[in-house]
């Protein structure tokens, strides 16, 4: 075992696009297949034999159980590549890159890829409870009259389909129900939030402007460019926009600042100096640490603010002030949940109860999501950490002094994860 630094060595991704449209009849495989073909052409990786690949999504059929390993197959990466199936949530794709990173710092790896994909066009329908019990009666039914009495017990309604839902178990609440509380508790208005997404949008638009994405982005069925981003959105428009998770007059939340149903995949690759130098490839970024939280959201603590915790942590671990960094990338599910997380930070409250310290003090606002984040960009789950990884890496890799990146994804289950890159 042995201490070994951590290189980004590149990524891959297809344009993210509304659910239900572009993509509507492509499965979860053939997204995540054909961004590993990608990457794998785009670095010389064709029959190389990776030392692990960490693939998760959260729309997943249980059919599916192996795949990761059948995505590696269908890549052109040498079969005796290995593939496993990872699943945090939103955090899914950064929790992957975590993995990876981990294997290779203590030497279990010298490169791996992560990644993520999700869509919501590839529902994993389920049968209803009851009509699952028949049939395994059924199943298990030795004579006719046995299995006559138990077909009797069919009710048209046990056909019914079961979708998955984007709601916490524990209070059957949305992600969007639970931001609502959370805006309201920390005091966050609608202009606050409309005015994020609308710098998101700004910020994404320029962003295709100068041509920043064109590399990180592999074009599918047509589509070269991410299907989301509204370059003529403006703060009149988004004002006009009906709450849609609390519709009362309180309601603050509405589908112009929160993410939509997004469809898309994405994986980074990894590796140590060493492989890299062999492979002719160049680091684009250190991948120097990341960090896991959670917070007792059924409590009252707040669903999506776990990274709060998790930046904290990774801040104090490091020896860093949250000042310390040139950019951050804070995931959008909500804008909304990045202005509660600017919030918390700012809060002596909050910090000495979560993190036992004083506030670690505000942002430059500046340095955020300076290429768009998930609102304009869109947010396929599990694909949204590759995505970020990828893009913070090529942000660091264009400076010429030394930088540091800071990213925060906030997650299901009350749950965060969030890392620190720098500078090679």
């Amino acid at each position: 075992m042995k201490n070994q630094n951590v290189y980004v060595a590149g990524s891959a991704r297809i344009p993210f696009m509304r659910s239900f449209t572009l993509y509507k009849n492509v499965s979860n495989q053939e997204l995540m297949t054909f961004v590993l073909k990608s990457l794998v052409h785009k670095y010389n990786l064709q029959d190389k034999l990776v030392d692990d690949v960490a693939l998760g999504a959260v729309m997943n059929s249980s059919i599916n159980w192996g795949i990761s390993r059948e995505s590696v197959l269908g890549s052109g990466l040498h079969p005796y590549t290995p593939g496993y199936y990872v699943q945090r949530a939103c955090g899914t794709g950064l929790e992957a890159a975590l993995q990876i990173a981990n294997k290779i710092t203590v030497g279990q790896a010298q490169w791996g890829i992560a990644g993520g994909f999700d869509s919501n066009s590839d529902l994993p329908l389920m049968a209803s409870k009851n009509l699952q019990k028949i049939m395994l009666s059924l199943n298990a039914a030795k004579t006719l009259p046995a299995r006559l009495g138990i077909l009797a017990a069919l009710r048209p309604m046990d056909f019914k389909p079961v979708a998955p839902m984007v709601t916490e178990p524990r209070t059957g609440l949305s992600m969007g129900e639970h931001c609502e509380k959370m805006v309201k508790e920390w005091k966050v208005t609608r202009e606050e939030q409309d005015r994020l997404a609308f710098e998101s949008h700004q910020k994404a638009t320029n962003a295709y402007k100068e041509g920043f994405h064109d590399d990180l982005i592999t074009p599918f069925h047509g589509q070269a460019r991410d299907g989301i981003v509204r370059p003529d959105t403006t703060m009149e428009k988004l004002a006009t926009l009906k709450p849609v998770f609390d519709r009362s007059t309180a309601g603050t939340m509405t589908a112009g600042n929160s993410t939509p149903l997004t469809d898309g995949a994405s994986a980074v690759l990894l590796a140590t100096e060493e492989k890299l130098r062999s492979e002719n490839l160049k680091p684009l970024a250190r991948f120097v640490d990341a960090e896991a939280a959670a917070v007792d959201f059924v409590g009252g603590d707040g669903l999506l603010m776990a990274p709060t915790v998790a930046v904290g942590r990774l801040l104090e671990r490091n020896g860093l002030k949250l000042q310390d960094f040139d950019f951050y990338e804070i995931h959008e599910a909500f804008s909304g949940q990045v202005a509660c997380t600017l919030k918390a930070w700012e809060s002596d409250a909050y910090c000495k109860k979560f993190l036992k310290t004083s506030a670690l003090g505000p942002i430059d606002r500046n340095k955020m999501n300076i290429k768009g984040g998930s609102v304009a960009l869109g947010h396929p789950f599990a694909a949204t950490g590759g995505r970020i990884v990828g893009s913070l890496a090529k942000m660091l890799s264009q400076e010429k002094k030394k930088s540091r990146g800071l990213i925060s994804i906030c997650t299901a289950g009350g749950m965060g994860v969030a890392a620190i890159l720098e500078t090679v």
